[in-house]
């Protein structure tokens, strides 16, 4: 008996394809500060890692923020050669227009790997070199919504 293309596993991305390709698809983007956004990609990988993380969640935080910034698609995501516990997280810590936040913390809260990548996600927002280069105002108001989401999640701390 031959063996079809749906019976054989597809390989999944190395996470050094799936760096790659988050860098290539930010390319463009700067964060609120200016600074390219493949370091604050790069930080929360970093940190998920700290943290413990396994490969599937240092995919997902290389692509966290991949769909909801448009830089890739959901049909992207569907199609891509990840690990399916890597798209649910990506996901679930993907914010939805007009979503509220206790909605967005109780889908990250359900989602198996998904609140190490917000963790870290938070942490490195909320880092207070970065907030202290922005306006007053928006360090502000950045600083207030990054302490509920964490409240939310049930994250103690900094």
């Amino acid at each position: 008996m031959t063996e079809t293309p749906r019976d054989t596993p597809q390989p999944t991305l190395s996470l050094a394809e799936v760096e790659a390709l988050a860098r290539a698809a930010h390319a463009e983007q700067t964060d609120k500060a200016g600074r390219p956004y493949s370091e604050h990609l790069s930080a929360v990988a970093e940190g998920v890692r700290a943290r413990g993380g396994d490969d599937d969640q240092i995919a997902a935080a290389w692509l966290h923020d991949a769909v909801e910034d448009d830089a890739l698609s959901e049909e992207w995501l569907e199609r891509a050669a990840l690990s399916r516990r890597t798209k649910d997280v990506v996901r679930a810590v993907t914010k939805r227009a007009g979503e509220p936040p206790e909605d967005y913390a109780a889908r990250i809260l359900a989602t198996p790997g998904a609140l190490l990548v917000k963790e870290a996600d938070l942490a490195h927002n909320a880092d207070p070199a970065r907030l202290a280069v922005l306006d007053p105002r928006t360090r502000r108001r950045l600083t207030e919504k990054y302490t509920r989401m964490r409240a939310l999640l049930g994250l103690v701390g900094g």
